[in-house]
């Protein structure tokens, strides 16, 4: 335990000094700072007048009712959260700049208000007739939604006293939000810790649900201290690339429901359109069989997601330094994988630039995408393009053993349901599938064989 620090008070006027001196600073009295040690934790255990309140204690049996959610008109929404929203319950919404945040919340804010809840939506980066012609554009005119622009946590606090506590109150965002309390501009650390555990305690005191918009860094983290993600109860995660139609809703922590449970939305001109079937999203377009193309049934918490995994390779004089470049997967994974082609499969990627694309944008952070990944980069090596109607997954070691993974009987579901005839993985897979076959592979250099022919 630190050792409290010493200060001495002035016994005249009041004042604290870090150290002692003869005369005080504040009042010019002479020998009147007096030494004053906080008390220590150990102290105050022996002292049982401090005029605190005896803590509750309850048994681990004791009954709990699960809370009741409130949906929010959006499907993929509702699913991300893990069903719907809490009362009481505080999130927090981070994203890239121009994502589709404000649309998206603005679309979930409108449902809710038009199915008869009281909607408070607060913007602190738009007027609120910027808001009112996003709203226009998307069809939601004339929801009923309480629209005010303001950044004063002191003055939002206070109209929101003054009428009864609402379903959902949407501050956008949490960086510009400021109290007069607090020193500093607003977006620094103890303003946004400060306004947001202000507003933090009116959602668990009222019970309305209380999201925050917050911004994120240039490496995709949420700006502001990280005390923020702890304070909250559900972090979610909006991501995807502007340059691409599909979003996807990512809850990075939630203590109401699943970790990693997502929602797939795809921008359209009149908004942010749900997609029920995210794998026919990130499929389109696969007629003709190519050499480099794997298509690797990834998981996102409880969904299964087909995704294609795209490989080039081109060989090189020598002499010359070959390239490595990676969009949707971990730079460092590919150079591991490859190496593992060369020690144990004896395939020559040295003299050849290696390009890896996972299709429409998608972020993959499955280990189980190390075969897919693997199947793609033989079949761009040998120019022989993989069977098309088959699916690939399973984790490679160091070693050259392709490992189990998990929910293996979910993914061969979900590529069976898509018309997928084949699939290859590790050893065991469970049970059949009807109407796929499955061919366990052990080690990486029987992938090998079975992409180039040799059996």
């Amino acid at each position: 335990m630190a050792k409290p620090k010493r200060r001495y008070v002035c016994q005249a006027c009041g004042s604290v000094a870090q150290r002692w001196q003869g005369q005080c600073a504040d009042c010019s009295e002479w020998n009147t700072l007096v030494e004053d040690v906080p008390q220590t934790a150990f102290a105050a255990r022996h002292d049982l007048s401090g005029g605190g309140r005896q803590v509750v204690f309850a048994a681990l049996d004791t009954p709990v009712e699960l809370p009741k959610r409130r949906p929010t008109g959006l499907a993929e929404f509702d699913r991300a959260l893990g069903g719907g929203l809490v009362p009481g319950s505080a999130i927090l919404m981070g994203g890239d700049p121009g994502i589709g945040k404000s649309t998206l919340l603005l679309q979930a804010v409108a449902r809710i208000a038009q199915a008869g809840g009281d909607a408070v939506y607060i913007s602190g980066e738009e007027a609120a007739d910027q808001v009112r012609l996003r709203a226009g554009r998307l069809g939601l005119g004339n929801a009923p939604i309480r629209l005010a622009a303001a950044t004063s946590v002191r003055d939002i606090l206070t109209t929101l006293g003054t009428m009864s506590p609402p379903a959902i109150v949407v501050i956008d965002s949490i960086q510009t939000m400021h109290s007069d309390q607090i020193e500093g501009a607003p977006g620094t650390v103890s303003q946004v810790r400060g306004c947001a555990f202000e507003l933090i305690r009116y959602a668990k005191e009222s019970g309305a649900v209380v999201v925050l918009v917050g911004h994120v860094t240039k490496d995709g983290t949420i700006a502001g201290p990280r005390v923020l993600e702890h304070m909250v109860d559900v972090v979610m995660a909006f991501e995807g690339e502007r340059s691409h139609q599909y979003r996807i809703l990512r809850a990075l922590k939630n203590r109401f429901g699943a970790v990693d449970e997502i929602g797939v939305f795809a921008m359209a001109a009149e908004g942010l359109q749900e997609v029920s079937n995210p794998s026919m999203l990130f499929l389109s377009g696969r007629d003709d069989p190519v050499p480099g193309s794997a298509v690797f049934p990834a998981l996102e918490g409880t969904r299964p997601v087909l995704i294609e995994i795209q490989a080039l390779t081109v060989r090189l004089p020598s002499g010359a330094t070959p390239r490595r470049a990676v969009v949707g997967w971990d730079s460092g994974r590919l150079a591991m994988l490859l190496a593992v082609l060369e020690a144990r499969c004896g395939l020559n990627f040295a003299t050849a630039e290696v390009y890896l694309n996972v299709a429409g944008g998608y972020r993959l952070s499955d280990p189980a995408a190390d075969l897919a990944v693997a199947a793609a980069l033989v079949s761009a090596l040998a120019d022989k393009p993989l069977p098309q109607r088959s699916v690939w997954f399973g984790e490679v070691s160091l070693a050259g053993e392709v490992r189990p993974v998990a929910h293996a009987p979910l993914r061969l579901k979900e590529a069976a349901k898509l018309g997928f005839t084949s699939a290859c993985g590790p050893d065991p897979a469970g049970e059949a599938v009807p109407g796929l076959r499955y061919s366990a592979l052990r080690l990486l250099p029987n992938l090998v064989d079975r992409v180039i022919g040799q059996t």
